[in-house]
């Protein structure tokens, strides 16, 4: 356990006060919760920080930061919609979508290739692995897990400003719906052609025999 892992391991912790305070806390431990999202997300950019300036990058860590990453999105969908503020569509959309390209990077992991290195087209690479998407759409998710807290402090403390971020939580959500699902559609369209690959390897004889 370094540095870096253990930040990573404290993301599930903080995730379970997060979302108790979401459903338990008043208006003030609310909009403290905000700050905690905020926090949450920013440890996932802070662990690979110190994992890159230690030499702490393992296996264990890559495993960790990935299952932390999916705990937080897919956790705080699910709450937010069981409390009433997105429709069930966007974490069932999530959840499906996350199924659907986890397996087929799974086939790619088997065969020496990364998330990223298993894109093939140019325009695969930039919407799952250019900064710029990977960062924008960190940030748009960021910010609606954030305003979705405002809003139940909001609602809370009965101020009339509720509806105007109300409306601004729903922007962001389906915003960051509409993001993961465009992200999502070159590792499945790239998928039969890994497949193809993958089955070629499998039934090739070894090299040297007949």
């Amino acid at each position: 356990m370094n540095i870096a892992n253990l930040i990573t391991t404290l993301r599930f912790p903080l995730l379970v006060v997060v979302v108790l305070l979401l459903y338990f806390g008043g208006a003030v431990a609310r909009f403290v919760d905000a700050a905690l999202i905020v926090l949450l997300i920013l440890m996932d950019t802070l662990d690979g920080v110190v994992a890159r300036r230690r030499g702490e990058q393992t296996l264990i860590g890559s495993a960790l930061d990935v299952a932390a990453d999916r705990a937080v999105e897919i956790v705080l969908w699910v709450t937010y919609s069981l409390l009433g503020l997105i429709p069930a569509l966007i974490p069932l959309t999530v959840i499906i979508r996350g199924a659907l390209t986890d397996s087929i990077r799974n086939v790619a992991l088997q065969y020496g290739q990364s998330a990223h290195s298993m894109m093939r087209s140019s325009w695969g690479r930039w919407l799952v692995a250019s900064p710029p998407m990977r960062t924008g759409y960190a940030v748009v998710k960021a910010v609606a897990f954030t305003l979705l807290a405002i809003v139940l402090g909001l609602r809370a403390a009965e101020f009339p400003i509720v509806r105007l971020v109300e409306t601004a939580a729903l922007v962001f959500s389906w915003l960051a719906l509409g993001i993961c699902l465009l992200r999502g559609v070159p590792v499945i369209v790239e998928a039969p052609a890994l497949f193809r690959s993958a089955e070629f390897q499998v039934e090739a004889p070894p090299v040297g025999k007949e």
